[in-house]
Protein backbone atom coordinates (compact mmCIF):
# COMPACT_ATOMS: atom_id res chain seq x y z
CA UNK A 1 0.00 0.00 0.00
CA UNK A 2 1.33 3.41 -0.94
CA UNK A 3 0.15 6.80 0.28
CA UNK A 4 -1.86 9.02 -2.04
CA UNK A 5 0.17 11.43 -4.13
CA UNK A 6 0.66 14.74 -2.36
CA UNK A 7 0.07 13.39 1.14
CA UNK A 8 2.57 13.44 3.99
CA UNK A 9 3.82 9.97 5.02
CA UNK A 10 4.95 8.99 8.53
CA UNK A 11 6.48 5.51 8.49
CA UNK A 12 6.13 2.48 10.71
CA UNK A 13 9.44 2.88 12.58
CA UNK A 14 8.32 6.20 14.09
CA UNK A 15 6.74 6.72 17.54
CA UNK A 16 5.01 10.04 18.22
CA UNK A 17 3.44 11.31 21.44
CA UNK A 18 1.61 14.63 21.54
CA UNK A 19 -0.70 16.78 19.43
CA UNK A 20 -0.68 16.63 15.65
CA UNK A 21 -2.45 19.29 13.56
CA UNK A 22 -2.23 20.19 9.91
CA UNK A 23 -3.94 21.14 6.70
CA UNK A 24 -2.73 18.46 4.30
CA UNK A 25 -3.59 14.78 3.81
CA UNK A 26 -1.60 12.42 6.02
CA UNK A 27 -0.68 8.73 5.73
CA UNK A 28 0.19 7.56 9.25
CA UNK A 29 1.72 4.09 9.56
CA UNK A 30 3.41 4.78 12.91
CA UNK A 31 2.68 4.43 16.61
CA UNK A 32 0.95 7.58 17.84
CA UNK A 33 -0.44 8.70 21.21
CA UNK A 34 -2.24 12.00 21.76
CA UNK A 35 -4.65 13.95 19.54
CA UNK A 36 -4.85 14.41 15.78
CA UNK A 37 -6.71 17.35 14.23
CA UNK A 38 -6.91 17.54 10.43
CA UNK A 39 -10.28 19.26 10.02
CA UNK A 40 -9.88 19.97 6.30
CA UNK A 41 -7.86 16.90 5.34
CA UNK A 42 -7.93 13.13 5.01
CA UNK A 43 -6.10 10.83 7.41
CA UNK A 44 -5.13 7.33 6.36
CA UNK A 45 -4.19 5.02 9.25
CA UNK A 46 -1.87 2.45 7.69
CA UNK A 47 -1.86 -1.30 8.37
CA UNK A 48 1.13 -1.08 10.74
CA UNK A 49 -0.25 1.87 12.71
CA UNK A 50 -1.27 1.76 16.35
CA UNK A 51 -3.03 5.02 17.18
CA UNK A 52 -4.15 5.90 20.71
CA UNK A 53 -5.79 9.24 20.05
CA UNK A 54 -8.98 11.17 19.60
CA UNK A 55 -9.18 12.06 15.92
CA UNK A 56 -10.89 15.08 14.35
CA UNK A 57 -10.65 14.92 10.56
CA UNK A 58 -12.54 15.58 7.34
CA UNK A 59 -12.23 11.98 6.08
CA UNK A 60 -10.45 8.92 7.43
CA UNK A 61 -9.49 5.52 6.05
CA UNK A 62 -8.42 2.97 8.67
CA UNK A 63 -6.34 -0.13 7.90
CA UNK A 64 -4.67 -0.45 11.34
CA UNK A 65 -5.60 -0.08 15.01
CA UNK A 66 -7.27 3.02 16.45
CA UNK A 67 -8.02 3.37 20.16
CA UNK A 68 -10.01 6.57 20.57
CA UNK A 69 -12.99 8.47 19.24
CA UNK A 70 -13.20 9.50 15.58
CA UNK A 71 -15.04 12.68 14.55
CA UNK A 72 -15.20 13.08 10.76
CA UNK A 73 -17.04 15.90 9.03
CA UNK A 74 -17.13 13.67 5.93
CA UNK A 75 -16.56 9.93 5.62
CA UNK A 76 -15.13 7.13 7.77
CA UNK A 77 -13.89 4.03 5.90
CA UNK A 78 -12.90 0.93 7.85
CA UNK A 79 -11.01 -1.58 5.71
CA UNK A 80 -10.76 -5.35 6.34
CA UNK A 81 -7.81 -5.12 8.73
CA UNK A 82 -9.19 -2.17 10.74
CA UNK A 83 -9.73 -2.41 14.48
CA UNK A 84 -11.40 0.58 16.14
CA UNK A 85 -12.06 0.82 19.88
CA UNK A 86 -13.96 4.07 20.28
CA UNK A 87 -16.99 6.04 19.16
CA UNK A 88 -17.53 7.02 15.52
CA UNK A 89 -19.24 10.26 14.51
CA UNK A 90 -19.56 11.06 10.78
CA UNK A 91 -21.82 11.84 7.87
CA UNK A 92 -21.00 8.58 6.06
CA UNK A 93 -19.58 5.24 7.15
CA UNK A 94 -18.20 2.32 5.16
CA UNK A 95 -17.18 -0.91 6.91
CA UNK A 96 -15.62 -3.80 5.02
CA UNK A 97 -16.12 -7.40 6.05
CA UNK A 98 -13.74 -8.47 8.89
CA UNK A 99 -13.25 -4.92 10.21
CA UNK A 100 -13.87 -4.63 13.95
CA UNK A 101 -15.61 -1.78 15.78
CA UNK A 102 -16.20 -1.51 19.52
CA UNK A 103 -18.05 1.66 20.41
CA UNK A 104 -20.99 3.86 19.52
CA UNK A 105 -21.75 4.90 15.95
CA UNK A 106 -23.49 8.20 15.23
CA UNK A 107 -24.28 9.14 11.64
CA UNK A 108 -25.69 12.57 10.91
CA UNK A 109 -27.23 13.68 7.62
CA UNK A 110 -25.61 17.13 7.71
CA UNK A 111 -22.59 16.79 10.01
CA UNK A 112 -21.30 19.84 11.79
CA UNK A 113 -17.75 20.88 10.95
CA UNK A 114 -15.32 18.55 12.71
CA UNK A 115 -14.15 21.30 15.09
CA UNK A 116 -17.70 21.69 16.42
CA UNK A 117 -18.34 17.94 16.65
CA UNK A 118 -16.30 17.71 19.85
CA UNK A 119 -18.37 20.30 21.74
Amino acid sequence: MTPAEGSTHIGKSVFIRGELTGSEDLFLDANFEGTITLTGSRLTVGPNAHVKADLTVRDIIVFGLVEGNIHASGRIELRQTAIVNGDLHAGRLSIEESATVSGRVELVSNPAPATEAQS
